[in-house]
């Protein structure tokens, strides 16, 4: 498992809402049965959301996405069998908002 990989969201609750999910634990601690993920929302399906240093959009195999974080949570990683790509690209933007949510700068 890499940091910033995406996954298919399997849950039956949330995955209409967040069909995907990116693992944002650093793989330092691998170790762990659980992994820090933070689901993706297609921006299409929301109607106003200005929380942009939180919620960054992410553009992810031509379709928009925001990223989430206040919905951060840890799953089993065993719940996450197959990556389908990463956001490796957009690293900065992930770190930033967690880094907003956390400290509020």
């Amino acid at each position: 498992m890499a940091q910033f990989d995406v996954y298919k969201n399997t849950s039956k609750k949330s995955k209409a809402a967040y069909p995907l999910l990116v693992d944002i634990q650093n793989s330092i601690i691998d170790n762990l049965s659980t992994r820090l993920v933070i689901p993706l929302a297609k921006r299409s399906n929301l109607r106003s959301l200005k929380a942009n240093r939180l919620t960054p959009s992410i553009d992810y195999e031509g379709e928009i996405y925001l990223l989430f974080t206040p919905q951060m949570t840890s799953i089993q990683s065993d719940l996450l069998v197959s990556p389908i790509g990463t956001l490796e690209a957009h690293r900065d933007s992930i770190i930033n908002a967690i880094d907003f949510a956390i400290t509020g700068i």
